[in-house]
């Protein structure tokens, strides 16, 4: 028999997000990687079937990277599927049905096994649906933290340089430790391999900027880890380059009482990083911006310094040529222009070619020619 396909036509205006969500995994999780969540509902339930990391990213101002640890953590917990390429790039995000509960019994006993979907189909049905990812991204792995018991925790309490150190970390954010906050700081000791000099410092650091939330500081270790930062020394050199480099485009764009978002910082770290310019040719960006739209927009700041990347350009005299080249090419065309526009149009009375006729010597002629009676 053929297949009968079935369509809704109906657009979606609801959301609807099932109590197993809220009642066994939300409380847990981190507010963050609820909001991905429920917008992946929302885009299955509106029949959204493509998206991008970068698109979600934008639409949370949170970064690609905080994306991809919210992806993972639903993949850890059994509610989603990522499906990769053969080169290890995402191409697709499947919602799955949720797992047995051993609270449930009667359910888990009358519900039947989830059957495979294939990526290419997107049926609402229990065995899940697939979200489509349409432009690949890849995943790299991310250490876990590490739940030790409380016998480990004593025995490394032992070593006195771990001791001091958990004791000034707990002086800094002046609350007492709970098992997880001693477990995210001996995830960075033992498997970050940040030496206890290093965690001091990082703590320091991000209480001097106002954040005392371990979820804020192990988001700030692991971006010194992908950084490949293992001393103080390195961490102080990426701090005053980050701090001297936000402090130079706040003050450019007029950016007063609030901090910037993480897609804003993440611009800033490109044009830095893998741009390399220097503060001079990101602060006349930003002068520009703010001359032609009358606004902040990073965006359309960021245009302009990619542009000048594409263009080679290292120094502001680079820019001057860029200027003036563009000033050059814009006479030209305007000149161009003004000529088409006085040159006389070609028609038919145009093409008329007109007689060449004397007419003083016709009327002298005239004149002087004896009258016939």
């Amino acid at each position: 028999m053929i297949n009968i396909q079935l369509h809704n036509d109906c657009p979606a205006t609801d959301t609807i997000v099932p109590n197993q969500f809220i009642d066994r995994f939300m409380p847990s999780a981190n507010g963050e990687f609820v909001k991905v969540y429920l917008y992946l509902l929302r885009c299955i339930h509106s029949h959204a079937s493509n998206c991008t990391i970068s698109e979600i990213a934008d639409k949370f101002n949170n970064t690609e990277m905080d994306i991809q640890r919210a992806l993972r953590y639903w993949q850890k917990e059994g509610l989603l599927s990522l499906e990769e390429t053969a080169d290890g790039k995402l191409c697709g995000i499947g919602l799955l049905p949720f797992p047995e509960d051993s609270t449930d019994t009667e359910e888990a006993s009358s519900s039947p096994a989830p059957s495979a979907v294939s990526p290419k189909e997107t049926p609402a049905s229990a065995a899940g649906e697939t979200f489509c990812a349409s432009q690949p991204v890849n995943l790299p792995q991310e250490p876990q933290i590490r739940h030790y018991t409380l016998d480990e925790i004593a025995e490394f309490q032992k070593n006195p340089d771990i001791q001091e150190m958990l004791f000034v970390v707990e002086t800094y954010i002046r609350h007492p430790f709970s098992e997880n906050d001693i477990n995210t700081i001996l995830f960075w000791h033992e498997d970050l391999h940040f030496s206890a000099e290093l965690i001091v410092y990082l703590v320091e650091y991000c209480v001097s900027k106002g954040h005392t939330n371990l979820r804020y500081l192990n988001k700030v270790a692991l971006a010194w880890h992908e950084k490949k930062i293992t001393s103080v020394e390195q961490a102080k050199s990426e701090a005053a380059v980050r701090s001297k480099a936000y402090y130079a485009v706040m003050k450019a764009f007029g950016i007063t009482g609030r901090n910037l978002i993480d897609s804003e910082t993440a611009m800033i770290r490109k044009w830095t990083k893998e741009y390399a310019f220097d503060l001079s040719l990101i602060q006349e960006a930003c002068a520009r911006t703010i001359s032609s739209t009358g606004q902040s927009s990073f965006s359309y700041a960021d245009s302009i310094l990619t542009s000048w990347y594409n263009d080679k350009v290292h120094s502001l005299e680079d820019v001057k040529r860029l200027d003036a080249t563009h000033q050059q090419k814009k006479k030209e065309r305007a000149a161009v222009k003004a000529n088409a526009a006085a040159s006389p149009k070609k028609n038919n009375f145009n093409n008329f070619e007109s007689r060449e006729n004397d007419y003083k010597s016709l009327e002298a002629m005239l004149l002087n020619s004896p009258i016939r009676s």
